[in-house]
């Protein structure tokens, strides 16, 4: 299986990967995915958001026991975050099947749509919009770099997008989900293979928009420029000064610049902050801080700011009881993590939990991304125990 996924949507050039939702690598990962549940007997289903469903047992039955991930990923991106989850379910089924478990619960594999965000703005579309989280009316809105609708995009891919929005009544089937995921850090470099996690900090995307004057860059005196790239420069500085002394990260990953010419001062600078924090208080008061030094630098620059938070998630504390149990069953320690996932979306509405396998650089969204074949192996057994704990007699 991950040999087969390793070449789909892959750069020659940076060796990283380009999954973006909905375009051509993107609809080769969902015909994988179609085939493995097929090859296996199960039953494929794709729900009104176009996330990918595979079910052992009745799909109308209750309490299911839900384990999967996503196949999508970030700009030039890793082929673990993701995938590892995917391909980790599909062999812990094979696993327990090789162990003779009796089910008492259905159980599904799921691949969510869009979990990066990577190509509309939002991170995790397919369980927000399963959840409730993102309106149909909000993901309407969504555009694409290109200015395509999500909508659009769906269609263009052959997928209806007159549904979309809420599913309550397949969550409340559900009774558990599990997501197992490479660990994106180190903290279990020096330890065991196979964690549990705890809780993922609030989290969120803001845009900047700094609009300035557009003017030749030979002939416009240093004294009568409006360049919004100064105040933009300045704003990065200042993001990753103040979330330092806040204990924090804020990062800004994404820049777009109009008329974007060598030549030509810019007329509007666009950037794209991540950031992140232990608490919501702390996060709030950083983003807010940013905004103040962006808006004070502007004020210098004769370059007006404006922000516009794109998404938020708050605080992720996964089920106690199922944390607790999981971490019982597999002797694993329990891990925080900054980093989103569509089981952190999902943990509003039904127990979840998460399994981390051991990454020894903790580089994640990167080419670099990596886990040994023994950890990923040491992940599907862990999966496997746990589905068979939940699922079985």
């Amino acid at each position: 299986m991950w040999a087969e996924l390793l070449p789909v949507g892959r750069s020659a050039a940076s060796g990283g990967y380009r999954r973006f939702a909905w375009n051509s690598a993107d609809a080769e990962c969902r015909a994988w995915f179609e085939q493995q549940a097929r090859s296996r007997g199960l039953t494929y289903e794709l729900d009104r958001n176009g996330n990918q469903w595979a079910w052992l047992g009745d799909p109308r039955g209750q309490g299911a026991v839900v384990t999967g991930s996503h196949l999508d990923s970030v700009p030039d991106g890793g082929a673990f975050d993701g995938p590892l989850g995917v391909v980790s379910s599909f062999a812990a089924l094979d696993e327990l099947r090789a162990r003779g478990a009796e089910f008492d619960k259905p159980l599904a594999i799921v691949n969510f749509g869009d979990e990066e965000g990577a190509r509309f703005g939002v991170a995790c579309i397919g369980s927000r919009l399963t959840a409730g989280v993102l309106s149909r009316e909000a993901a309407y809105e969504l555009r694409d770099a290109d200015g395509l609708r999500l909508p659009d995009a769906m269609e263009k891919a052959g997928y209806d997008p007159t549904a979309i929005g809420a599913d309550d009544e397949r969550l409340a089937r559900i009774g558990a989900f599990v997501e197992l995921h490479v660990e994106q850090g180190r903290h279990l470099a020096e330890g065991q293979p196979v964690g549990v996690a705890g809780a993922i900090w609030p989290h969120g995307r803001w845009r900047f928009d700094f609009h300035g004057e557009a003017n030749h860059a030979g002939t416009t005196r240093i004294e009568d420029r409006r360049d919004p790239m100064l105040t933009y420069a300045n704003t990065v500085l200042a993001a990753r000064k103040k979330a330092r002394l806040a204990g924090a990260l804020a990062t800004f990953g994404k820049v777009a610049v109009e008329p974007n010419g060598t030549n030509a001062i810019a007329s509007l600078v666009r950037g794209w902050l991540d950031s992140r924090a232990a608490d919501e208080r702390t996060l709030t008061e950083l983003v807010a801080e940013i905004e103040r030094a962006a808006a004070e630098r502007g004020e210098r620059d004769g370059v007006r700011v404006e922000l516009t938070r794109e998404s938020y998630t708050p605080v992720v504390d996964f089920d106690g009881p199922l944390r607790d149990r999981l971490a019982k069953l597999l002797d694993a320690p329990v891990l925080p993590t900054g980093a989103g996932h569509d089981a952190g979306i999902l943990a509003s509405a039904i127990p979840t939990a998460m399994l981390f396998v051991r990454n020894p650089t903790g580089v994640s969204h990167s080419p670099a991304e990596h886990a040994e074949e023994a950890d990923c192996l040491a992940g599907v057994a862990a999966l496997a125990d746990v589905l068979e704990d939940l699922a079985c007699q």
